[in-house]
């Protein structure tokens, strides 16, 4: 870096405890060297040093890359990658755990309140029904940017959570209806379907899938991870008759 004064970092600032590094798969392979020779030694010199150091750090990495394929594909170090593969825990990702999605949409929408300074609005059973409806390519982080824009969007009254979805991209939405462009950042009032016949067109897909039924393993209401006096409370209001997707 050419730097001409000593700098401490961060490695030897977590001396003695835990540093964690994010999206460890974007590390480039010359960086993936000198991180393997910190691991392996203990080992490193500061920006502007030529006096090594040791230091006692123990790491814990993340990604949302699969290192083994990165591995096979000459990518990611095969050395580096058995020496952060002591403990993995591999998370799945939020379209496969959606029982977490109303937990989590509660805690981003007390964030957005706060960042934002506006008055705390939780999301609705309506609202949550379209959350999950939606196949969360981006995780946890995604689902954080389109609470924050419903909360913005909402102004402190409510969540525009349907608005907030049909802003991201058409090739990573669920099968509901949200008409909205792709291509700008603010849609039409004449592009957005209102909450309830997105909501709406949503529960019928489900009860298609189920042939009507509300109940049991195989019924709409597990489908759509709802209570079925939920869902049925739902369908009264939208008048909808499950007989008729009866087979």
């Amino acid at each position: 870096t050419g730097a001409s004064e000593l700098r401490q970092g961060w490695f030897e600032r977590a001396d003695g405890g835990t540093l964690f590094l994010d999206e460890i798969g974007e590390l480039p392979l010359q960086a993936q060297v000198r991180l393997l020779r910190v691991l392996q030694d203990g080992s490193l010199e500061r920006v502007g040093g030529q006096q090594p150091l040791h230091v006692d750090v123990r790491i814990v990495a993340a990604t949302h890359r699969d290192l083994a394929l990165m591995v096979q594909a000459k990518e990611f170090r095969e050395d580096l990658w058995y020496r952060l593969a002591v403990f993995p825990i591999v998370l799945p990702p939020l379209r496969e755990r959606k029982a977490d999605i109303a937990a989590l949409a509660n805690h981003f929408a007390e964030r957005a309140a706060t960042r934002f300074g506006l008055h705390l609005v939780l999301p609705t059973d309506d609202d949550i029904v379209l959350l999950m409806a939606y196949h969360w390519p981006g995780n946890i982080r995604e689902l954080g940017t389109v609470i924050d824009r419903a909360a913005i969007l909402g102004d402190g009254k409510l969540l525009e959570v349907a608005t907030a979805l049909g802003v991201m991209p058409s090739e990573s939405r669920s099968t509901v209806s949200l008409a909205a462009t792709t291509h700008r950042a603010t849609p039409s009032p004449q592009e957005i379907t209102s909450l309830d016949e997105a909501l709406r067109q949503h529960i019928v897909l489900a009860l298609r899938a189920t042939q009507g039924r509300i109940e049991g393993p195989k019924g709409a209401a597990k489908l759509l991870q709802i209570n079925p006096h939920t869902l049925r409370a739902k369908m009264r209001k939208l008048k909808l008759d499950w007989s008729h997707y009866r087979e």
